[in-house]
């Protein structure tokens, strides 16, 4: 690759190091004069940073400064964010990437990412040439319509793709140039989106039916052919696309969607690590879930193979799962049931929601709505009533669309739950106890089932790899943490999370014989190789 010299090595988002550049460099390089005297240390540099986005008074305005820096100095922008995680990790990725989704047109700056419209069919794996980059591990796709709990937002939903893959290069460190994010624009039913005078997206309905599923087809198969080493992570689909998706393409490509599929996994493992505070054998457990959607019915089915690793046949851990939707308990009876719903409509009386806990007396409670508040004060308080420690975890996000807060959970429980959120929450006091709940956060996931795809070269991603992913990242919590009312373990530690994740899907890659490779003396080594670190 040809060196660059000058303004044009200054202004390279990948290759600038800005201020830091030393003085042997700017001899070298043709920078003398072009730079203040200084030559700045990468930490003093991110104290610079942090010291200007702590001085914006909104996340929004957070997020609009951390992109720009991520647009002119990409090393910056992932060192401070590895080093900082707690507090860039919300403010790249949710809650506050809804609100930059919502208003993507209006706060956009730089092109950002890849764009596929209907008016691109026949043409996919040609444009996908456009792409800069050779050597593609990771593709975070979405078509916009179910963005987090905010629904159709057509191109603005662009936002997602570009923070899933922020998010796999600062906490599994995978190369910034080996991710790619890509909007399928087909269109969007929002009309006041669509009639947003600044609205960049294909500016007609979405596109459905054969028309639809053709571009999709289209799009699967350019990538093979482009980008053959690729994984792709289906985000943020309609639930029915989502799981149509997964079925047709999960066995041929290495795919996976992390709505269904990450979410299972984290929610898995908050509920392995919960066993461990109350006592219960996760064999045990009676679970039950408000909301059928992806999220919903990916996690029980992923529970299901959980169950079955446990011991349990099929059909009876099926009976271990129930399912609430606004008519209240879903039964036999029920009419129109989703199909991946069915297997668990029980043979029950129906019953109001806060009925079904008293009458099953749930071990654990999982919300999968996008709509907050649905854990009222009398749900909690009657989980409470039949747990000494209820468990209860509100996948929702982002924060607006929580169930419930911490600081709900824990006062009408009497500081009693085992609570965990999708959303971040801050450290909640009750009593003379601290509690700091962690969030149930699909980065725990996703970017080591990506970094371990790409280690292992595996041809397909397997629900062996998310119940291996789900017992990993329950054994990395410390009873230190679990202490403080956690189930999950610091987000500081993520990387550490996913090399470990990365490992275990290398092995489980071996063992499904998904992979030509064979497993190296020193797999975790081998692992560690692969991340991407920040530096200068």
């Amino acid at each position: 690759m040809k060196e660059l010299y000058g303004k044009a090595l200054l202004v390279d988002p990948a290759l600038t190091k800005s201020t830091a550049f030393t003085r042997e460099e700017r001899q070298r390089y043709g920078l003398r004069g072009l730079l203040p005297y200084d030559v700045a240390s990468i930490n003093k540099q991110i104290d610079r940073v942090l010291g200007s986005m702590r001085c914006k008074s909104t996340a929004i305005e957070k997020y609009i400064f951390l992109n720009a820096l991520l647009e002119r100095n990409q090393r910056l922008f992932y060192r401070t964010m590895i080093d900082h995680i707690e507090e860039i990790m919300p403010l790249v990725y949710t809650p506050t990437v809804g609100e930059a989704c919502k208003e993507f047109a209006h706060i956009f700056r730089k092109p950002q990412g890849f764009y596929i419209t209907p008016e691109d069919r026949g043409e996919i794996a040609t444009i996908l040439r456009n792409w800069p980059e050779e050597d593609i591990r990771v593709i975070v796709v979405t078509d916009g319509e179910r963005i987090l709990g905010l629904g159709d937002l057509g191109a603005n939903g662009m936002g997602i793709p570009i923070g899933k893959v922020a998010l796999y290069v600062a906490c599994a460190g995978i190369h910034p140039a080996q991710c790619m994010p890509i909007m399928l624009d087909v269109g969007t039913n929002n009309i006041a989106i669509r009639e947003d005078p600044l609205y960049l997206g294909y500016p007609y309905p979405r596109i459905s039916g054969d028309a639809y599923r053709t571009l999709v087809d289209e799009f699967v198969k350019a990538v093979q052919s482009r980008f053959p080493n690729a994984l792709i992570q289906f985000e943020d689909f309609l639930t029915p696309h989502a799981f149509e998706f997964l079925d047709k393409y999960g066995g041929q490509v290495r795919c996976f969607n992390d709505d269904i599929q990450g979410t299972a996994a984290v929610t898995l493992a908050g509920i392995y690590t919960s066993c461990r505070i109350t006592g219960k054998k996760f064999a045990d457990l009676n679970i039950m879930f408000l909301g059928t959607g992806s999220a919903a019915g990916g996690t029980a089915e992923l529970i299901v193979d959980a169950f079955r690793a446990a011991g349990i046949s099929k059909p009876e851990a099926q009976k271990r799962l129930w399912f609430i939707d606004r008519k209240g308990l879903v039964t036999a009876a029920n009419e129109n049931i989703k199909p991946r719903i069915k297997p668990f409509a029980q043979k029950h009386p129906a019953c109001s929601f806060v009925d079904a806990i008293g009458e099953i007396k749930p071990d654990v409670l999982i919300g999968a709505t996008g709509v907050a508040g649905t854990f009222t004060e009398a749900i909690v308080r009657k989980m409470a009533a039949v747990n000494e420690h209820p468990v209860i975890i509100a996948l929702s996000n982002p924060t607006s669309h929580t169930e419930c807060t911490a600081e709900q959970a824990y006062q009408w429980s009497d500081g009693r739950v085992i609570f965990a959120s999708g959303s971040p929450f801050d450290a909640v006091r009750y009593g003379n106890q601290l509690f700091k709940p962690a969030q149930g956060n699909n980065a725990y996931i996703f970017p080591g089932i990506g970094l371990g795809i790409y280690a292992s070269s595996a041809r397909l991603v397997t629900q062996t790899m998310f119940l291996a992913a789900a017992e990993v990242l329950a054994n990395t919590v410390t009873q230190q943490e679990i202490s403080t009312g956690a189930v999950y373990p610091a987000l500081t530690r993520v990387r550490e999370v996913s090399h470990a994740i990365a490992v275990a899907v290398c092995r489980v890659a071996v063992q499904e014989g998904l992979t030509d490779s064979s497993l190296p003396e020193d797999l975790p080594g081998c692992v560690k190789t692969l991340m991407y670190e920040p530096n200068y």
